[in-house]
């Protein structure tokens, strides 16, 4: 597959897509501070700890589910390899060890590194504040595992009962699709228990001061609707829309309606004002009671509680302000910025689970798992970092999601021709491959500063 002339050699790659992607990986550094501040304890033969957690980062982006397809999709293929610069790859087993060699130290380190990182090169921690809200959605995501794994109980997995695994929490930041923060948790943790920890963690991740936190939503589902929850983001200056953690609770609420209204979008459903004055929360709340009929002709209640004023909620679900006046189009407005959860993070942990494998990759160390589950926080973020980077030049890349991006925008076969000294000079993108003319403008704008050209050819 490969020819070669005097002057330079052309290595065929299953990714040449993903190669030129790589290439601007490196001219941004973006492994910089993982090389930097992780320091993990194991003898270096042939490859150092950080070229193999490299090699895990890699394959992940390059499709792999599980760390055994290192051999097959990034092994096997040396002109990716080269494009990411690295020279050989390490074998799965060996990056297996390195995983199984990582502490809770390492962890902690990586998790300082995926901080700087996030801060280098996201959206989201450049947020314009004074112009907009931030909006962090936090959720749970069932990460089933073998019983043996550590840390792995018995808790609620999606259809799966009595399935042993752990738990991923999850703060998103929606507007941008970035991951600000994974954290794992045993399998009988959930967000009642977690949302603290992860709302710190995001607060350090994104530098929240006392400004920041009064223009950052939080929004999450009845998990983490609990009084006391509710009330320490309150107490910390956050906006809160989330639905209240006690369905009894709910269900007395709802007899304090008045009216009760139709929602227009969702058949049998009815929302209206809780008129009880919310006296319990340590800031002004509102409070919203939704229903819908049953199968068994009962009524399913939730209350949603929020301290968004009529003209936040519906500029934030894209309605003109003319509506403050009309009653029911602001009601249902708090309710569909509450239904928009589905649209947010769990689209995230959807295409997370099928483009990048999210619970594939099973370990049986936890701090080994927790590795595996930040360089796949970091495959994640550059998905969505290089989408944008394209799509600035092809805006149809705008609405691809991570399943596409793996499957489709980083599979694109071609050749990469390297000079005698080892440079990439240019990349050839398979011409018959779909997507290939859609990617070559925005690719060619990319690299242009490194002066690599990218054109179609035949492969």
């Amino acid at each position: 597959m490969n020819e070669s002339t005097t002057e330079s050699t052309r290595q065929f790659t299953a990714c040449a897509s993903l190669a030129a992607v790589g290439m601007q990986l490196q001219q941004r550094d973006l492994f910089g501070p993982i090389r930097k501040g992780v320091q993990i304890a194991q003898k270096t033969v042939k490859h150092t700890p950080l070229d193999k957690l490299s090699d895990a980062f890699i394959a992940m982006l390059a499709g792999a589910h599980g760390m055994v397809e290192i051999n097959t999709r990034l092994r096997a293929d040396p002109a990716l390899q080269r494009a990411f610069g690295r020279e050989q790859c390490a074998e799965q087993s060996v990056v297996q060890e390195t995983l199984d060699a990582c502490t809770a130290e390492n962890v902690q380190q990586l998790e300082h590194a995926m901080d700087t990182i996030y801060r280098q090169h996201s959206r989201g921690f450049r947020h314009d504040y004074a112009g907009a809200y931030q909006l962090l959605d936090v959720d749970m995501s069932g990460m089933p595992c073998g019983k043996k794994a550590a840390f792995a109980t018995k808790g609620y997995f999606a259809k799966q009962r009595n399935r042993p695994g752990r738990q991923l929490g999850r703060v998103l930041a929606t507007s941008y699709e970035e991951v600000v923060v994974d954290r794992l948790f045993d399998g009988k943790t959930q967000l009642a228990t977690a949302l603290q920890p992860l709302v710190e963690a995001a607060e350090t991740t994104l530098e929240l001061d006392e400004a920041k936190r009064a223009r950052t939503i939080v929004r999450v589902d009845a998990g983490g609707g609990s009084l006391d929850d509710v009330n320490w983001l309150l107490a910390g200056g956050y906006q809160v829309h989330c639905k209240d953690y006690s369905g009894r609770h709910a269900r007395i609420l709802a007899q304090s309606v008045v009216e009760w209204i139709d929602d227009p979008h969702v058949p049998g459903r009815q929302v209206g004002w809780v008129t009880e004055p919310p006296t319990a929360y340590v800031r002004p709340v509102v409070r919203i009671a939704v229903r819908c009929r049953q199968q068994n002709g009962q009524w399913a209640v939730g209350v949603l509680i929020s301290t968004l004023s009529a003209r936040d909620v519906l500029e934030l679900t894209g309605q003109p302000v003319s509506r403050l006046d009309d009653p029911a189009a602001v009601l249902l407005a708090y309710v569909t910025f509450y239904d928009q959860r589905g649209g947010g993070i769990e689209t995230s942990l959807k295409g997370d689970k099928q483009g990048l494998g999210l619970t594939k990759r099973n370990k049986k160390r936890f701090e080994a798992q927790q590795v595996l589950m930040l360089l796949g926080s970091l495959a994640h973020n550059v998905l969505i970092w290089v989408r944008d980077w394209l799509a600035a030049m092809s805006s149809r890349l705008h609405s691809y999601g991570i399943l596409r991006l793996v499957r489709d925008v980083f599979h694109i076969s071609g050749f990469l021709v390297i000079d005698v000294l080892g440079q990439i000079l240019q990349i050839v993108l398979n011409r018959a491959a779909p997507l290939a003319s859609l990617l070559v403008d925005p690719l060619r704008e990319l690299l242009a500063p490194a002066h690599i050209t990218i054109s179609l050819g035949e492969t």
